[in-house]
């Protein structure tokens, strides 16, 4: 694999202990980047830590929490100083029927997606330079109906009709704002928090029958997508590409059986 050459750029991933942030921070780091990642769970920070080590900066931060967010600027501007590009990552799902959906469940689902997306997007952009790139994550969930999915599709909804907006709103300092959305990751926990292995393995099954390229997406190939939008895709802001191995645009392979 060609490794792209990041030296002297500086990153914050939020979201950045495993899955696709920890992969797009791993190509981040091989090409000579300085990242600053997150992350809330206190073992998944413990491991990218033990992995690591001190090729990056590891914060313990909850991006749901407005308190956490302003310490995480601080920490950001004492580490790095101005930055180039911002991954906000971070994110949380659990697989409920909406009849099953309760008011701390849907108040947690939006306020990690939604709510700390934002406020971490304001919080930081004064210390992104001119011409730099921020890149969201939504989902395909936005697109589509998946049972159990309503609320995460919500808020991902939400997130996706921001990054227009923000994209509209950094025009005049020539910072881009795009958005990657996932389908079927094979990531630790396949996006959802709190299932069984039993599920898990289910929901990947799923994702190998019903993605049209038949198979699970490799957080690597997230993460090469979003290091495309942040320093390639320098004449494209306010789009969402989906990284989904054609599940959204439900395509079908041609009949061949005559």
């Amino acid at each position: 694999m060609t490794t792209t050459n990041y030296t002297g750029k500086k990153v914050v991933v939020t979201g950045g202990t495993h899955g696709m942030g920890m992969a797009t921070v791993k190509m981040l780091i091989a090409g000579g980047a300085e990242v600053l990642l997150t992350g809330n769970n206190p073992k998944n920070v413990e491991a990218a830590q033990q992995e690591l080590g001190s090729a990056a900066h590891i914060v313990k931060s909850d991006t749901s929490s407005l308190q956490d967010i302003d310490a995480l600027k601080r920490i950001v501007e004492e580490k790095l100083g101005q930055i180039d590009f911002l991954f906000i990552n971070a994110g949380f799902s659990m697989l409920e029927t909406f009849d099953q959906v309760t008011e701390a469940t849907y108040d947690k689902t939006f306020a990690i997606n939604t709510k700390g997306a934002f406020f971490t997007l304001q919080r930081l952009t004064p210390l992104i330079k001119d011409h730099g790139a921020i890149v969201l994550t939504t989902s395909i969930a936005n697109q589509s109906g998946y049972a159990g999915m309503s609320v995460y599709a919500g808020a991902k909804a939400a997130l996706a009709s921001f990054v227009k907006g923000f994209a509209a709103e950094l025009l005049p300092r020539s910072i881009r704002v795009n958005a990657v959305s996932p389908g079927f990751i094979h990531t630790p926990t396949m996006g959802v928090s709190g299932a069984s292995k039993e599920d898990l393995l289910a929901f990947e099954k799923l994702g190998d029958e019903v993605t049209p390229l038949k198979r699970n997406g490799r957080a690597e190939e997230v993460a090469k997508a979003v290091l495309f939008l942040a320093f390639d895709a320098t004449f494209t802001t306010g789009e969402e590409i989906t990284v989904d191995g054609g599940l959204s645009k439900k395509l079908t392979p041609p009949d061949l059986s005559h």
